[in-house]
C-alpha cells in the first residue's frame, strides 16, 4: 500500500510543528524551508489539517500555524485520514461510518468477495500501526542522536 505525498509531506509538516518550542505560531514558509517542501503544496495540506482540527492558525505579522492538541494526543491515523481520506487497501474496499467493511465486488453475484478477508486484515494492520503512533513519538524520534539500525527496528 502506497500513500501519496499528501501523507508524507503532511506528516513532516506536523512533526515540524511539533518540534517548535512553546506555543508560538510558525509560518508555513519556515516549515517549507526546514523540511525543503514546496510552500504552495503545504498551504493545501495545512487547510485539510486545519479542517480536521489538528492545527490552528493565527493571522498577522507574528501569525502562522501550531498544533491544535498536544503532540501526544495526535495519532497518525488522524493525520493520514485528514489528508488522504479513508484508509483503504483497494478501490473496491469501503468502510461505513458504523465500521462495517463493504466490498463493491459483493454486488457482482450471490457470493462473498473472495479477497475481502485479506484486505480487511491489511486495512486493520495499517490502521492499527497509524493509530498506535503519536506525533510526540515522531517528534522525539526525529531529534538528533545516535540511532542504530537496531533502534529503528525496535521502534517498529
Amino acid at each position: 500500500m502506497l500513500f501519496s505525498t499528501k501523507a508524507e509531506y503532511g506528516v513532516r509538516l506536523m512533526v515540524e510543528l511539533g518540534r517548535q518550542p512553546g506555543s508560538q505560531p510558525v509560518s508555513l514558509n519556515t516549515v517549507a524551508e526546514a523540511e525543503r517542501l514546496p510552500l504552495s503544496y503545504l498551504e493545501h495540506l495545512v487547510a485539510k489539517l486545519r479542517k480536521a482540527g489538528l492545527v490552528t492558525s493565527t493571522r498577522g505579522a507574528h501569525g502562522g500555524y501550531q498544533l491544535a492538541l498536544p503532540a501526544a494526543q495526535i495519532t497518525m491515523d488522524q493525520v493520514v485520514e485528514a489528508l488522504e481520506g479513508q484508509i483503504a487497501p483497494m478501490e473496491c474496499f469501503h468502510e461505513t461510518p458504523e465500521g462495517k467493511v463493504l466490498c463493491s465486488h459483493e454486488d457482482d453475484g450471490d457470493r462473498a468477495c473472495s479477497t475481502k478477508l485479506l484486505w480487511t486484515r491489511v486495512q486493520g494492520g495499517v490502521t492499527k500501526a497509524l493509530a498506535g503512533t503519536t506525533l510526540a513519538e515522531l517528534v522525539e524520534f526525529s531529534q538528533p542522536g545516535d540511532r542504530t539500525e537496531a533502534d529503528i527496528a525496535s521502534a517498529a
